[in-house]
């Protein structure tokens, strides 16, 4: 077992370690299949082999060679670390700086099991979003960020550590740029020679609470409601972020229904408690959805992912307990028999009991996050049948998750195969493979478009779900629209594009401590910033939005929502980002808080990217597929302070669809902590809103005036409106 001493101290190259291959147990990433031509596979060989010395190079050589073929791609399985990958106490890790640190503590976050799509091949999510390349490039960062002064920056391409340049104390001190292809059809191919990847810019934990707002902001706007209780969503995917759509749907009170082919993606949400039950059986599905009054245990079953006997036999459970929840299992040894036990399904161990809400969970507006292990595409071809024979329509809301913005090699799986047989179709025959998940895309659509005949409502989450199945042929289009409108909106078109413009989006932080404590005062600090802010009087509107952050922080620490990193998410404005700053800095400096905090946000945000096809398809001045947005977004927080920069194409809705720009700023505690998160988080949300607001967006245009007479230093080219239509017409006919 290495130490993080160890890890930090460069390649291990004498001796090697042993090459233990892939290991059993962990989900791998599937096949890739980039068509290298000899002379490719020759160049990939040799872009691997830089990294060592010639005198291993013989023995690496046949082995790298072997996972181009068998995986297409090389990651070194060799030099996989034998250590406990997770966010270790930021004081343990052999740094000079405070700063090296806590990336140190981001970076084994992200391929910590528990929050890795995909540890040994080191995508973090998405389905090929990798932290690196390959596990050289992960042991040289290491190295060089205990290595580094205040004075240098780590510069990083796509995953590859350039080294450590000179540079000031001001300066960021890591630049990360990733898939910055100038076509993005090439990119399979150089990503498996080893010179191009997509990196995504280095998570803190499942991306929740946008999944609950969007929810809560939905039910508003397309069902008139605020209480989502008895109401149905139904949606695919719980790998990665969309992991986190069970314990979103549990939290805003609504039953959720999600489809995932990957037994492995499931179970792991089940054990972490994000699923409340799990089936393999539609019939299943739809009792539960129909007010079943009875268990079928055949079909469900908790951690141990094997099906648990009904201990009452065939008349199943006694009315009065109804419906089992699984995941939520409590020690009563001591008790008599037939107190609602079962098998721990565990090798050891007492029985536990099966806590039990009531049955008819829709009926009686119970909560309920039900895992569907199956493909989607069945699910609602399965909804169909039951409107069609019964007239009953069994959902309310319902969007997907799959990662479809790399669907052809593992991102969406088709309707006609199951798991395993696709894997291996995907790996042998990409063009079958191609024309089935397009065919199954086209399904997927037709089931959904009947169901929206009646009160149903479908939303594209931003995954390129309605891109991918316009380009497969199906059903999608809206007359008379712009190129980045279908028959059904973006998320942020309808949803969440109003509340970027008030410069609300993804603001999150991370205790480098590891301590929970340190996560429930940050905790408090969050809410009574925005109690405080509403106590002095804000906009109806804006008020709505911090009364979701303060509910959604009290659900969270009760839901225990950690995975990985102690981390927070939340939806803020430019107040309430830089007020949560400052008070968590000013609680480090005072003690309250132990070690540094790490403030970042999610692409997804108001001006961290530019997609047409998600954060900027409710923009309609023709700017919508510009990106200097989000570059000057990177270079901007490189300028005012931050401590890392990235800037990223693909991401989301893949390479070619989208340009992003993140950040990381370190809060220590000092005053130069506090000036940097000042000077920095204004700009990073005044730069989109002002965008927004030149596109045309009222709501935009408001905040950034209101922005601008509370800072004099502010100053923002507005828009005139056209006065009268007329004249533009009168004007292209002369």
């Amino acid at each position: 077992m290495s130490s993080l001493q160890a890890l930090c101290s460069g390649l291990p190259l004498r001796p090697l370690p042993k090459n233990r291959g892939r290991q059993a147990g962990v989900p791998h990433a599937p096949v890739r299949t980039p068509g290298l031509s000899p002379a490719e596979k020759q160049l990939a060989l040799r872009n691997a082999l830089r990294y060592f010395p010639q005198d291993v190079q013989n023995m690496l050589a046949p082995e790298f060679a072997q996972e181009l073929q068998l995986y297409g791609h090389i990651y070194m399985y060799r030099f996989c670390p034998d250590i406990e990958m997770r966010a270790y106490p930021v004081e343990q890790y052999p740094c000079r700086t405070k700063a090296a640190a806590a990336i140190m503590h981001m970076i084994m976050n992200n391929l910590d099991p528990a929050v890795a799509q995909f540890p040994q091949e080191l995508v973090t999510y998405g389905g090929n979003g990798q932290v690196f390349s390959n596990w050289a490039q992960f042991w040289l960062t290491m190295f060089y960020l205990s290595k580094m002064t205040e004075e240098q920056t780590l510069v990083m391409y796509s995953g590859h550590p350039l080294g450590l340049f000179p540079s000031s104390r001001s300066a960021p001190r890591l630049i990360i740029t990733n898939g910055m292809v100038a076509t993005a059809t090439l990119v399979p191919r150089e990503s498996s020679t080893g010179v191009e990847g997509a990196g995504w810019e280095w998570a803190a934990s499942p991306h929740l609470f946008s999944l609950q707002l969007t929810m809560l902001n939905a039910a508003r706007r397309y069902l008139g409601i605020e209480d989502l209780a008895g109401k149905v969503f139904v949606t695919s995917g719980l790998g990665g972020m969309s992991g986190a759509q069970a314990k979103a749907a549990v939290i805003v009170g609504c039953i959720g229904v999600i489809a995932e082919v990957d037994k492995a993606a499931l179970e792991k949400r089940h054990k972490q408690g994000w699923l409340m039950e799990v089936t393999d059986s539609l019939d299943q599905c739809i009792k539960r959805l129909r007010y079943s009054s009875k268990l079928d245990s055949r079909h469900l079953t908790h951690g141990s992912g094997k099906p648990q006997e009904d201990p009452w036999g065939a008349t199943g459970l006694p009315a009065a307990l109804g419906l089992c929840v699984l995941p939520y299992f409590v020690n009563l040894s001591s008790l008599g028999e037939r107190k609602c036990l079962a098998s721990s399904g565990l090798s050891r161990g007492p029985p536990v009991l099966l806590l039990c809400p009531s049955r008819e969970a829709r009926k009686k507006k119970k909560v309920l996050s039900l895992g569907y292990h199956g493909n989607v595409v069945a699910l609602w071809e399965r909804l169909v049948h039951e409107l069609d024979t019964t007239g009953e329509c069994l959902v309310d809301l319902g969007s997907d998750q799959t990662s479809c913005h790399n669907p052809f090699n593992g991102g969406y799986y088709p309707v006609q195969l199951s798991f395993t047989e696709a894997q291996s179709l995907m790996a042998s025959n990409p063009a079958v493979f191609k024309d089935l998940v397009q065919e199954s895309l086209r399904r997927q659509v037709s089931a959904i478009n009947r169901l929206a005949e009646k009160n149903f409502f479908f939303w594209d989450y931003g995954n390129a779900f309605l891109l991918e199945a316009q380009r497969a042929g199906a059903d999608v289009e809206k007359k008379g629209a712009c190129r980045m409108e279908f028959r059904y909106p973006s998320y942020v078109q309808h949803i969440m594009g109003d509340i970027f413009s008030q410069g609300f989006g993804p603001f999150r932080w991370v205790c480098t401590s590891g301590d929970p404590q340190d996560l429930a005062v940050t905790d408090e600090l969050a809410t009574s910033v925005l109690e405080e802010a509403i106590a002095d009087g804000v906009k109806a509107s804006v008020k709505l939005q911090y009364m979701d952050n303060i509910r959604w922080i009290r659900e969270a620490a009760r839901h225990r929502l950690v995975v990985g990193s102690q981390a927070r998410i939340l939806y803020s404005d430019q107040k309430g980002r830089v007020a949560i700053a400052v008070a968590i800095n000013q609680a480090i400096a005072g003690g309250r808080i132990k070690a540094p905090v790490v403030l970042s946000r999610d692409h997804h945000d108001v001006s961290g990217t530019d997609s047409p096809f998600r954060e900027t398809s409710n923009i309609y001045d023709g700017s919508a597929f510009c990106a200097d947005m989000a570059v000057q977004n990177f270079v901007g927080d490189a300028c005012r302070g931050a401590t890392w920069v990235a800037l990223h194409n693909g991401g989301g809705v893949g390479w070619g669809e989208v340009i992003n720009g993140g950040f990381g700023l370190v809060l220590d505690g000092t005053p130069a902590a506090e000036q940097r998160a000042r000077l920095m988080l204004s700009w990073d949300v005044s730069n989109g809103v002002a965008r927004r607001c030149w596109s045309g967006n009222r709501k935009a245009y408001e905040i950034i005036c209101q922005t601008m007479q509370e800072n004099s230093g502010l100053v923002v080219t507005l828009p005139h409106d056209v006065g009268d239509e007329q004249v533009l017409q009168q004007a292209l006919q002369l």
